[in-house]
């Protein structure tokens, strides 16, 4: 256990001295004109920009994360509210299965940028909009990810289940859920890294708010450093999705936490 929590310890601070390292050389590079900072400003510029965006009156930035994050996690919510249902029924039921698998091979190679001219076509540039386009960007590989997860819980569970009488609504509570869940919580956190590459197209095509609007924006102002601030933006509020989602990780599944001896 202590040679677990020391070896976890180096890992972060040999992290931390790594990326330590990059942004030096990065700064060195730029402020030494090696590297023209028109096109890529140093890391202290990057921060300055994102302070100013942080501390306006309007707080442009924290706005802009608030709004893509709303969107990201309606779509992905109500993505896994139909395809945790759906997935599981066609992993439990082999007819299901080979009824709509066809249907899914077709739709899931679809990147979220084909689904925006229907969308918007159907729904114009609400909400409503992004919110499609984060839903039919996840719900397919939510449903895959749920049916294989169902489809690798040990049949012989289930067998022994129905012979002792449980009835399939007690099967799916007690054998299904139980055994598909750790896999199906580790396909959930890929589509909600997906969800935001959805959300951020979304947003670049027709939206006048949120991270990828921002991006998009600056691009167009020549603006670098709001543009390094808005991806910077993106991959700080996935990693604390991700830190959150651990979380309810050691909470549903806590034999886990026991059996890994953290």
């Amino acid at each position: 256990m202590e040679g677990k929590e020391l070896g976890l310890w180096r890992s972060s601070v040999i992290g931390a001295i790594g990326l330590l390292v990059f942004l030096s050389i990065w700064e060195v590079l730029v402020r030494t004109n090696v590297i023209d900072p028109f096109f890529l400003p140093a890391p202290t510029q990057v921060i300055d920009k994102a302070i100013q965006m942080t501390t306006a009156k309007d707080a442009v930035l924290l706005t802009d994360i608030k709004i893509s994050a709303t969107r990201v996690l309606t779509g992905f919510l109500l993505s896994v509210l139909v395809g945790v249902p759906a997935g599981l029924i066609m992993g439990m039921n082999s007819v299901v299965r080979a009824a709509i698998n066809p249907i899914i091979s077709i739709i899931r190679p679809l990147p979220a940028l084909s689904w925006i001219p229907l969308s918007m076509l159907w729904l114009g540039i609400d909400e409503q909009q992004k919110y499609a386009i984060v839903f039919m960007g996840s719900f397919a590989s939510i449903l895959v990810y749920t049916t294989d997860a169902t489809m690798r819980v040990d049949p012989t569970l289930r067998r022994a289940a129905m012979n002792l009488g449980a009835s399939p609504l007690q099967i799916l509570r007690y054998v299904i859920l139980p055994g598909a869940l750790p896999d199906l919580l580790t396909g959930l956190k890929v589509v909600l890294a997906i969800a935001w590459t959805c959300v951020i197209s979304a947003e670049m095509v027709g939206a006048n708010s949120g991270l990828g609007f921002r991006i998009w924006t600056a691009k167009e102002w020549s603006d670098t450093g709001q543009v390094l601030v808005g991806m910077i933006s993106i991959s700080v509020t996935v990693l604390v999705l991700d830190i959150l989602f651990r979380g309810l990780e050691r909470v549903l599944l806590p034999y886990q936490r026991k059996t890994s001896g953290t």
